[in-house]
């Protein structure tokens, strides 16, 4: 993961640092997802990755982390189905929050990111997990 070390940023008082991302966790989570199905994408956005982007604490907060995987292996796999498996892997007590977790085909993901706020702001401000887009 291609993280860029930034130093702490606040929110209220209190300071997130690069550090507090933890990294490793992340790995193992798309790796778990992988393991079900090929991911094409992932990325990770939400409050956390906006403290370290040096947001300001004047703001709606939104969730801690969001997740958007794409895979073309989501096509035809129920949505709530892709979204409660891909749910129940991230480890909210590894990573200090819950995730809120997104999974759509490539088709459908450039159809979210156009009419989902979260969606747009997690694939323009967030953080690539895989090495490049496939």
């Amino acid at each position: 993961m291609a993280l860029a070390a930034t130093g702490p940023v606040g929110h209220h008082g209190r300071r997130v640092t690069y550090s507090e991302l933890n990294h490793r966790e992340l790995e193992r989570y798309v790796q778990r997802v992988a393991d079900r199905w090929p991911i094409q994408r992932a990325l990770l956005g939400g409050a956390k990755v906006a403290d370290l982007r040096g947001a300001g604490p004047q703001r709606e907060r939104g969730p801690e982390y969001v997740i958007v995987l794409v895979s073309d292996h989501f096509d035809g796999v129920p949505w709530l189905e892709r979204v409660y498996v891909a749910g129940s892997l991230w480890d909210a007590y590894e990573m200090g929050a819950p995730a809120d977790v997104h999974c759509y085909t490539p088709a459908e993901f450039e159809r979210k990111r156009e009419n989902m706020r979260v969606v747009r702001e997690t694939a323009d401000q967030g953080l690539e997990l895989l090495p490049e887009p496939a």
